[in-house]
């Protein structure tokens, strides 16, 4: 009897997940999105979600600590563990708000500006390592996809909470 060696990026189980093949999918291919990001972005100095951080500070400039955990829909003890560790890195530092001295901005510094040229050629290059081998049309139509599943989870499409709206909505109309 021979051993059949794990897949990387495996989990969960097929069979567990038979009823849910497209959730099961996108675990497993977001779980392996992640791996290959902390690869690429580990020779910056970043963790996986710290460029996202970075690109939002790039785009915006100076956030207070609260709002970044809005955007980035977390808790505010995770949002500072995230700062913590990128000012650490000297790529943002934390400064008082000018308009609320209760309020803690965050900004890149030189060296977080300094990593913009290096974090978008990474992207790049994860965006064509995750995309190798479709062709332009694929990739639309990938992206059409996710877009819909993004929306619908966002909106709670099937969730029990959604179908008792809309069972509601659909007998409110009076025909």
């Amino acid at each position: 009897m021979t051993s059949r060696q794990p897949r990387r990026g495996g989990a969960p189980s097929a069979t567990a997940a038979g009823s849910g093949p497209i959730s099961n999918a996108l675990i497993r291919v977001t779980r392996l999105h992640v791996i290959q990001a902390r690869q690429l972005f580990r020779a910056v100095g970043l963790h996986p979600g710290h460029e996202l951080l970075l690109m939002h500070l790039w785009d915006t400039g100076p956030q207070r600590q609260a709002d970044l955990a809005v955007v980035f829909d977390t808790d505010s003890a995770a949002m500072t563990r995230t700062v913590q560790r990128l000012e650490r890195a000297g790529f943002v530092r934390r400064r008082p708000d000018p308009n609320d001295g209760r309020a803690t901005l965050v900004e890149t510094t030189a060296a977080g500006n300094g990593l913009r040229r290096s974090v978008e050629q990474l992207w790049a290059q994860l965006e064509a390592i995750t995309t190798a081998q479709m062709t332009p049309a694929r990739q639309r139509a990938l992206l059409e996809g996710l877009e819909q599943v993004e929306h619908n989870l966002a909106v709670g499409h099937g969730s029990p909470e959604h179908e008792s709206i809309r069972s509601q909505d659909d007998g409110a109309g009076g025909d």
